[in-house]
């Protein structure tokens, strides 16, 4: 039997275009020849649809854009498509719906299966939409028993029904998973456990592509009967791959460099909320620090160039090395840059708070000292907004993870930003990642690695921290759902922050819900 793996990137409510995308891929797949092509989950609709589906005229566009690529699609091969449907379950607090995989064959609709394990855990919470089907049974494709699973249904060992395991006993000679997985660190190896677990030849797809703050790998596969990889394909891009499962050999096909996947995700998330949300341009402040040059190589990379801009804004406590070496990298990355001195504004932002600034009267000289160095970071923002209001675009922020577990930023300052690309990195796991650009392209200088870490916000500043040791730890409570007393004093840091590319288990978003008041 020869199965097509086609790992497509569809955006949420983009119905004719995600039609349009899965119709090429069943296309294609007839070409190369195959017996079934197998889409990711909810590929009609894009993932994550969310709150959207509370919207009833919404789930019925996507049974009627559905009906169309079965429609569109009759002359090719058979092909198993995510879609959702009304389960007939309704209530006046929930949408009742289902999340189906559908086997589009000969202009037909036919439900394959519906998914059983509704995950509510992290980024997931499936059952504020989706009410869990029965059992499937294997259905007959191109001489084979085939059974179909959705995303989770591989998954999670602890569930007290096996999907997987249900549909070998009725049956099925192979299994088809579609899957709709974000990536993470280390998430190829788990994938390939629960699939090995099936104990039955298996197909994997995965989407591709980045939807907020969630970035899909594809890296989709297929195992033969002894859970020998016999199909991998690429991590990142959209991709159509046949596979004959019963004359395939086993392939090797090792996981790339943790900084590599990682680099990959956070070009894909950059390059498709551009994209997808029609904000090609990007720009940044390019301080001459370790944080905002990675992030300038990662909006190099995803947007090109000429999309990027990079802001200097030195101010009279700042290296002169910083503004130096922001121009060497923005040049070894053929970005635009802008130079635009703070002192002006500075100085007018002095004698306006005069008395605000003052550590005279009321107040402490500490409160004092930070009014006057959060001014000069919102001065910072100023000028940022300025360009993007200007030329239109985004702003990236360049925040990294240890210091927004700890509220090191300033609101409205330098935690401003639609989009957080490095957010869900240590403050060790930036400077990793640096190394690795650095391995690979050679283009941060030298002097944005090795420096002490500085806000430049006074004189002969430095970050008060260690972050070899702080950031393991803090990283361990982030992960336990825990907090520590700066954890949670800035907590409402977190709140007003933008969106952050998740490459972890666990990244501030909607995966962690924690109250700013509590005790």
């Amino acid at each position: 039997m020869k199965i097509a793996l086609a790992q497509i990137n569809t955006t949420v409510g983009d119905l004719a275009g995600n039609v349009e995308r899965c119709l090429e891929a069943i296309e294609e797949g007839g070409r190369l020849g195959a017996d079934l092509v197998v889409l990711p989950e909810m590929a009609i609709q894009g993932y994550p649809p969310r709150d959207i589906l509370l919207d009833t005229s919404f789930v019925e566009a996507v049974t009627e854009a559905t009906a169309d690529l079965a429609e569109l699609a009759a002359g090719g091969p058979p092909a198993l498509v995510g879609t959702i449907a009304f389960s007939g379950n309704a209530t006046i607090n929930h949408p009742g719906l289902h999340n189906v995989a559908a086997l589009l064959d000969r202009g037909d609709v036919i439900p394959a299966a519906i998914k059983q394990l509704l995950p509510v855990y992290d980024v997931f919470y499936e059952p504020r939409w989706f009410v869990p089907g029965p059992p499937s049974s294997p259905l007959s494709i191109a001489g084979r028993r085939v059974g179909v699973l959705i995303c989770e249904d591989m998954w999670d060992e602890s569930y007290p029904i096996h999907p997987g395991a249900d549909l070998v006993a009725a049956g099925a000679e192979v299994l088809m998973a579609l899957s709709a997985g974000p990536y993470r660190r280390g998430i190829r190896k788990e994938r390939l456990h629960h699939a090995r677990r099936q104990g039955c030849p298996l197909v994997h797809v995965n989407q591709v592509g980045a939807t907020d703050e969630l970035v899909f790998d594809g890296a989709s596969f297929a195992l033969n009967g002894e859970g020998e990889l016999v199909a991998q394909l690429p991590s990142f891009v959209e991709a159509v791959e046949v596979v004959d499962l019963a004359s395939a050999e086993a392939v090797k096909a090792a996981d790339p460099p943790v900084e590599a996947g990682i680099f990959n995700a956070l070009t894909t998330g950059i390059r498709d909320f551009g994209t997808k949300n029609s904000v090609p341009r990007a720009f940044l402040g390019l301080s001459g620090g370790i944080d905002s040059s990675v992030v300038a190589v990662l909006a190099a990379e995803a947007l090109g160039p000429s999309n990027v801009t990079g802001v200097a804004i030195p101010s009279r406590y700042s290296d002169p090395r910083s503004t130096t070496i922001a121009e060497d990298l923005a040049r070894a990355l053929g970005i635009n840059f802008e130079v635009v001195a703070l002192e002006p504004l500075h100085r007018a932002v002095e004698d306006s708070l005069a008395e605000l600034l003052s550590t005279d009267g009321c107040g402490t000289a500490q409160a004092a000292g930070t009014a006057a160095e959060n001014a000069q970071a919102r001065l910072r923002m100023l000028i940022l907004m300025t360009f993007v209001n200007r030329h239109q675009g985004m702003l990236l922020n360049t925040s990294n993870k240890t210091e927004l577990t700890v509220g090191y930023g300033t609101l409205y300052g330098d935690l401003a930003g639609t989009l957080s690309p490095i957010g869900d990195l240590t403050k060790p796991q930036v400077y990793d990642l640096a190394r690795w650009i650095n391995e690979t392209r050679g283009v941060i200088p030298e002097f944005a690695v090795t420096r002490p870490p500085s806000a430049e916000l006074k004189p002969d500043q430095v970050d008060p921290f260690d972050y070899r040791k702080i950031s393991p730890v803090l990283e361990r409570l982030v992960r336990a759902n825990r907090s520590n007393g700066a954890i949670r004093r800035a907590e409402h840091k977190r709140w007003h922050h933008g969106i952050i590319l998740k490459v972890s288990e666990k990244a501030f978003g909607t995966g962690r819900l924690i109250p700013v008041t509590r005790r």
